[in-house]
Order: C-alpha cells, then structure tokens, then sequence
C-alpha cells in the first residue's frame, strides 16, 4: 500500500483515542489533552472501560459502543491488545490507525514480531493504514489536529517534516515555535509497520499545504518505493534529508576490494543524491534548512550578493562562501554606479556592499532597491551588527519594509543575519514573522543558502539532456551466463580468472590477454609465445586475493623465468595453504601504457538498496587511499560521468603538464557496461576490476574478480531503480515492408520527441497537448524521456527515413498513481503513419502493458473536437463522458 487512505489519516472528521487514562502524565492523558485543546473541529472519542469521563467527556467502553465509526484511531493500550483491535476497527470500516505503543523485540519469531504481523494482517484486508507502533503521533496545525504525546502543537506553515526519531522531532519543534516557523504536518512514523518514508513522500507531494518536505531516517523499506517516490517528490517541492546513524561500529568480513569500499551511510548518500533530494548532516543544519525552507521563495541561481554594515562580517560570510563552493555575485557597472550615488565615500565598492558601521535603516533601504534591479544577483543577504551609533532594530524595520514593497518585482531569495542576544533576538523574531529566514551567524545564513544551491543543482542533473553513446556494445548475455552457471553448478562463489575474463568480455569490457597454463612447462611455453615479458598468477578457486600469498609475479623477461617463478609459487602456497586447489597458472602478457592511472570499478550488493556501483583511485593500497564514488544501477553516459567527477582522482584524469588527459568516455562506458551486467545477471553479487588502466588511448582491465551466487529473483526485482526493460521492444512490420521498432523510450531519446514535436502542425499541437506551444522545451522533452519505468511507461515507434536517419513516429504512455489502480493515458502520432493500423497497435500495446501491472483502470482527457482521439478511444471500449470544470474537455475511461 501507498497512498490510500492517507487523506483520512491527515484530515480526519472524526478521532477516537483508546487508552485515555488518567494519570496526570501518562501517554494516553497527555494524547487527551492535546487532542481536546487543539481546536480540532470534528468529533473526539475517548475509549477506555476502566473510566467514565475525561475532562467532562464521556468515555466509551470499547469500540463498538462508539456513536459513529471514527476516520482516525489513536491507540495507546498495551501491545497485546492491539493486534484485535485492529480487526475490530477495520471490519467496522476504521480507515486509519496511529499507534502509539512501544512493541519491544527485533528477531523474527519475537513475541514483538508475532504481534507486529498480527497487526498488519489484520489491517490488510480492510486497507486500514497504521503509523506506528512507538511513535510520538501525527499533528497536521492547519486542521487543528494533534494526535500525538507531543509538548506542543506546532504554528501553522508550508514545510511537512517526517522522522523516525521522537527526540529529533520534538527539538525541532521547540527552536521552530521559538522561530515562529510552522509546518504543515509533523509526523512520527516509529517502527514503520506500514505507512512509511515513501508512503508519506508520495502523499505530501501533491498536497499544496506542503510547500517543501524534510525528513529525519535511520533505516529505510522498500527501497525501490523509496526511490520511486522522492524522485517523484523532488521533481516538485524541495526534499531535505537528515540521515542518521551514519557510522556503524562493527565492522563486516569483506573478501573483495569493492566489498571493502561499502558502506550503509555513503550508499544511502549515493541513493539520495540519485533521488533528488538534498542531504544535510547535522541538527544545525537540519534547523538551518526548516528555517530557509519555510520562509524563502525558490532560487533562480547560485550567485550571492551580501549587504552589511560591518566588513568582517562580509569576510566571514564570503569564507563560508567559498569553502562551500558558492559564488559572489559580480555587481554589474551601474549597480555600482547607483550605490555611489547613495552611500557614503568609505563604502566597500564591491561584492559585499558594506555600508559602514553607522549605517541607518534608510541606508539599507536605499542600498537594497539599488542591488534589487542587479539582474546578475539570484540572492542576498543582509548582516547587522550591533553598533553604539545606529540601531538595529530599525535597521530591521527599513529592511523588512524595502522586501515587502518589492515583493511582487523581486526575483531574489532574502536572507538576513542580525548578530547579538539581546536586540537582535527581537529583530530576528520580526524577521521570522514576515517570512524572512534571520539566521544567528553569518555562516549560518551562507550554509542556508548553499543548501538550496545544492539542492538546485540537484534538480539541474535530473533534468540534463541525456547524449548517446560514442560507442554502442551489444553485451553476448549468454556467453555470460554461461560461464556463471558453471561456477554455480560446480558450487563455487568465486569465478575462475578465466571464467571472470570471459563475463567482462562478454560485455564489452577491454581485458588483457589471458592463457591458462596447467604446469609450469606450460607457462613457460606461453611465455615463449607471447614474447614479451609476462605476468604470472596462480589457478585456484580457493585463493581471491593472489598477491597475499605470492600468488602474482610481473615482469617476468624470458619463458625460464616464468618456469621457475611457477615453480617457487606451487612451493610457497603448498606450505601456506596446504588445502587449497591448485589448477594451474594464467600467463598474461605485461601491459606498458605511458601515462596511465590505475583505476577500480566494480560492484556490490547493499542489504537496503540492491547493487551498487562503485568507482575510484585502483591499486593495491585502494582502501588505504579510500577514493571512491557510489551510484545506484542503471546508469547512463550522464550518471556515469558524474560518478566519475565525484572522486579525487579526477583531477588527476583531467591531465597535468605533460600528461595528457585520459579517455573520460572510455571509463564511463565501462561504467554502463557494469551497469548493464548488474542489471542483467542477477546471479552477480560483487565485482572487483582492479586495476583498470587508463590513459588517452582507452581503458584495459588488467586484474579482476566476480562473486556469484544461486538465485530465482527476476533480475530488475532486486534493483531499487526499474532498468530499461528491454524485454518489451520488438520488431513491426507493416504490409508494404516498412519496418519499425515499437520499444520503450530512453533518456537518449530527448532530441527524437523534439523533432516528433516539431514535425507536428500546430492543429495537431493543440489537440495532444490541450494548448498551443511553439516548441518543445527542454523539461518538458526530458520530463517525458526521463521516466521512471516503475510508475510510467513510454512505447515509441522508431523508423528509418529516406536518408536511413532513426525517428520516432509517435509514442503511447500511462503514468500510474502510487498504488498502481489507475493510469492516465495520452497518445501521440506523427500525421504521416495515420491510416496504418500503427495507432491502434500502440494503444493495444499499452492496454496490454497496463494489464500486466496489475492497474485497473485507464483514463485520458480528449478535446471534444479530437475525433480521431475520440474514435479510437471507442474502438478499444472507453467510456467518455464530459468534465463539468471544463466544457471543452471530455474523460475517457476504460476499466481493464
């Protein structure tokens, strides 16, 4: 479950509280006392046999005696009745439960974990949603409604804060109420029986009282749902998150260097960052972000203009500036040209504006409808300190005036940052209550600010046009599969070098030569063959690490050397590790490349989100140097390069003196090639190419190894982002011979709509789109080729024109809810292949597609003078019917 019932749980007409109690602080008292004194407007219950009132309220002895159902339960009874309580509520139609108990017990055949599944067993079949157990409560100020243990009620605003922590949620309500900074719902979600993260970011991203969404997580389910739901989320509000528990201290067994490179809290970050959503740190900034989020507009840009009257202010918050990687705005000529003409000689005549200590209010007035009109300005921020000569508070005054009087003109986001305790907390106060974010510090301000950068620049990468790759691969899967299946059927977890060799090159990716010896006088034969110096390494499937028990010797000249390293190694290992199996040796060529860097790329299966990627500095102190960035499968060539810039050794990539730089598409597209394996195989669960060398010439993989295990899962099943499912792309052909290929869109394919779009006449614009549009913009074309294929499904027609050049035809798609019940519908065809059959092959195909999910329902708005829309809408049984919000609009509807 999603989203359903989700409405009643936040907007209730009516609540019931089971366990009211009487003691003065206990649980089910205080949920009483903030039930009644909330002001909610709906009917309140109070459940408990043992008492017949509370506070002149009458109590009823147990659920069924209640006058009407209740939209809202809140329970705080002991755990062991609340498992038949649930099916009490549920069978009498009880859509929403909070529970508020603590239910003790983590192993699975617990008493608490018998409980836990009785619970939600019993809620299931009613679709009663639980929040909970051992949780504070929910609390929703804008409809009075504070069904929580919380010590307040928070103020009234337009951010959602979701956490799992009670303490976290509490301090946070106790400095934003000091703020005046409200919310527009606070959330406890416990132990996350049901309603989860992704549950509550599907649900807050449509509801318009929340403006921005921030969440506090330890531990994370259903990860794909997670996913799926705050790419959703983020691609309409801010989403900030604060994650804790982000160092671990034990340690796991690791047998591989990627293995050794995991780690829960840079794979959460890694999945965040893939989301969208920005990630802070720390409490202070977790308050730093509350405050911007609530009481800012949304940023245009990252460039940062700074008003103060004191210069080491403007010193400290440009350090700050920097350190976090913003950007001074440069004030264009006659911005400076105009403070000239309005501040006093001594002033600063740059970016930041200090207008001198004795600054009055009308100073900063004057300067800021100066800055205000500067076009190259996306924000300021303006500082005061404390002074004997000017007064801060109607410094405050004259600024909160100047940002009300250009409201409506103003495109920058206002920050400000008055200094002191004693007239500055009043000021601060005054700034808060007309929705200007005043921060304690100036460094405060600055990492507010950069916090929305981020997040900005976040938006910008999910939206970034998608180029396709130099080179395409056409991964031999079978050849792949092939070699795993022996390593599995032989009950091995550990490929064979030689077994590891032919996967890689299966897909694509560059391997140096590698022979198979199976005695000593074999390699040195090899040896003399390849005629050149090698390097040699033993055959055993018991041994990972080779070079820790001198399994590997280079730079071996001539085919005798090689002879008498092998036999040295048969001795050594035979004395250190006496039970291993020995099959022999691999001979392999030595690799000179000048100028080349030792990478690592591979992957490693995280127990929370599935397979990750992971890319860094290689060689054999690759723990020690700890240079590595995590990515979430699939990639493509934009979030492959990315992972690439996020590590030190980039720099270094980039070239140096006489250095040259290396083949970025090279490694990026090893990157995909892993992607793709991991996406394909999911036997696979680690993988270690180490090192991969590079230089301007290319990538070649000199050292790897692959870890498999048995599994039936379907392959994208254990990934948390759905890939590319090629399954469903396949061939038409029409009578007269015309081919097409009828697949999923991609992200490559922005450019293609683009010339769809273009190629359309504008009466033909006007009918798919419900509105005239000249072209098609760049978010809209990635809005509709970025799609997430778990929720939304895109087919496209792609053909050959005369001059053999790929288009795209026309496409189908449905975009379903959360809970998978319904999907709108929307069809697009090129005017020239109308008359074909190929339109309602397409719907066909997407019906059928549709189906499959499981969705039970279709629906589209058609203009009522689109008759072939409206014809074949018919044709395939949908139901229409007229909008009465819009005459011009009819629904259609098809049940499947």
């Amino acid at each position: 479950m999603t989203v359903r019932n989700l409405d009643v749980m936040f907007n209730p007409t009516s609540v019931a509280l089971i366990g009211a109690g009487d003691k003065q602080r206990g649980a089910g008292a205080v949920l009483s006392r903030n039930l009644l004194h909330a002001d909610f407007p709906g009917d309140i219950f109070f459940v408990d046999p043992e008492h017949e009132s509370f506070e002149g309220r009458r109590c009823y002895p147990d659920i069924e005696s209640l006058p009407i159902i209740p939209d809202l339960v809140v329970i705080a009874t002991p755990p062991a009745t609340i498992p038949e309580q649930i099916a009490k509520l549920g069978a009498l139609g009880c859509k929403a439960a909070v529970v508020i108990t603590p239910i003790v017990g983590k192993s699975s055949d617990s008493a608490a974990a018998v409980l836990t599944r009785a619970m939600l067993e019993a809620a299931k079949p009613h679709l009663l949603r639980i929040i909970g157990p051992n949780c504070l409560g929910i609390m929703v100020p804008g409809v009075c409604l504070n069904a929580s243990f919380g010590h307040m009620l928070p103020l009234t605003g337009n951010v959602a804060f979701v956490a799992q922590s009670d303490a976290v949620l509490s301090s946070v309500l106790d400095w934003a109420t000091t703020k005046d900074i409200g919310f527009s719902h606070f959330v406890s979600l416990g132990d996350m029986l049901d309603v989860d993260f992704g549950d509550m970011l599907d649900y807050l991203a449509t509801d318009r009282s929340a403006r921005a969404i921030l969440l506090y997580i330890e531990t994370l389910t259903h990860s794909r749902k997670f996913m799926s739901a705050a790419r959703a989320a983020a691609r309409l509000k801010p989403v900030i998150v604060m994650k804790g528990g982000r160092f671990s201290d034990g340690t796991r067994a690791v047998s591989s260097h990627t293995g050794a490179l995991s780690g829960m809290d840079k794979v959460y970050d890694a999945a965040f960052r893939r989301a969208g959503i920005l990630r802070v740190m720390d409490m202070p900034a977790l308050f730093n972000a509350v405050e911007t989020l609530a009481l800012t507009r949304p940023l245009t840009g990252d460039r940062l203009a700074i008003l103060t009257n004191g210069g080491g202010l403007g010193v400290l918050a440009t350090d700050t500036l920097i350190e976090k990687g913003g950007h001074l705005a440069t004030l264009a000529p006659e911005t400076l040209a105009r403070l000239n003409d309005v501040l006093p000689a001594g002033w600063s005549h740059s970016n930041p504006v200090d207008i001198i200590g004795d600054a009055p209010g009308q100073r900063y007035a004057d300067a800021m409808s100066i800055l205000f009109g500067d076009k190259n300005i996306d924000a300021l921020l303006i500082m005061n300190a404390p002074t004997a000569v000017a007064s801060s508070m109607e410094a405050a005054d004259s600024v909160i005036n100047a940002v009300r009087q250009q409201t409506r003109h103003r495109k920058q986001m206002i920050l400000a940052s008055w200094l002191g305790n004693t007239t500055a907390l009043e000021a601060r106060r005054l700034f808060n209550k007309n929705q200007i974010p005043c921060y304690e510090t100036p460094s405060d301000a600055v990492r507010g600010f950069m916090q929305m950068v981020r997040f900005q620049h976040n938006q910008t990468l999910l939206m970034e046009s998608v180029p396709n790759l130099s080179v395409q691969f056409s991964p031999e899967k079978e050849r792949a599969i092939d070699s795993i299946k022996q390593a599995i059927g032989d009950g091995r977890q550990w490929l064979s070098d030689i077994e590891t060799w032919s996967v890689l090159t299966a897909y694509g990716i560059p391997m140096v030569d590698l022979f198979i010896a199976r005695s000593p006088e074999e390699a040195g034969q090899i040896a003399e063959a390849i005629n050149a110096p090698a390097a040699l390494k033993i055959f055993s499937p018991d041994i990972v690490h080779k070079s820790e028990v001198g399994g590997v010797v280079l730079n071996l000249e001539n085919p005798s050397a090689v002879c008498a390293a092998a036999e040295s190694m048969v001795r050594r290992i035979s004395r250190l590790l006496p039970d291993a199996m020995l099959k022999g040796f691999t001979v392999q060529p030595m690799v000179h490349r000048p100028h080349s860097r030792e990478l690592i790329a591979g992957a490693f299966e995280d127990q929370a989100f599935g397979p990750v990627i992971v890319f860094g500095q290689g060689g054999t102190a690759v723990e020690v140097i700890d240079d590595k960035a995590l990515a979430l499968p699939p990639l493509n060539l934009n979030l492959a390069r990315e992972v690439i810039e996020m590590t030190g050794v980039y720099r270094l990539l980039q070239g140096y003196r006489d250095t040259p730089a290396a083949d970025m598409d090279a490694i990026a597209l090893v990157l995909i090639q892993i992607s793709q394996l991991i996406c394909d195989i999911p036997e696979v669960v680690e993988l270690d190419i180490n090192p991969l060398l590079v230089n301007e010439g290319g990538v070649l993989a000199l050292d790897a190894r692959m870890r498999v295990k048995a599994t039936q899962a379907v392959p994208a099943k254990r990934l948390s982002i759905m890939p590319y499912p090629g399954e469903l792309e396949e061939n038409v052909v029409l009578p007269d011979g015309q081919e097409y290929i009828l697949r999923p869109i991609r992200p490559e394919d922005e450019a293609s709509i683009q010339a769809l779009f273009s190629s359309l006449s504008p009466d033909e614009i006007r009918l798919r789109f419900m509105h005239q549009m000249k072209i098609m913009t760049h978010d809209l074309a990635a809005r509709l080729t970025q799609i997430d294929y778990d929720r939304e499904m895109a087919l496209v027609l792609e053909g050959k024109d005369e001059s053999g050049r790929a288009n795209l035809y026309g496409d189908v798609r449905i975009s379903a809810d959360p809970d998978n019940v319904e999907a709108e519908f929307a069809i697009l065809l090129k005017h020239d292949i109308t008359g074909t059959g190929l339109g309602p092959m397409l719907v066909r195909r997407i019906i059928n597609y549709a189906k499959d999910k499981g969705i039970r329902r279709l629906y589209g708005e058609v203009l009522d003078d689109n008759e072939p829309m409206l014809r074949l809408a018919q044709y395939f049984g949908f139901s229409i019917s007229k909008l009465p919000a819009d005459p011009g609009l009819l629904r259609i509807e098809l049940n499947l």
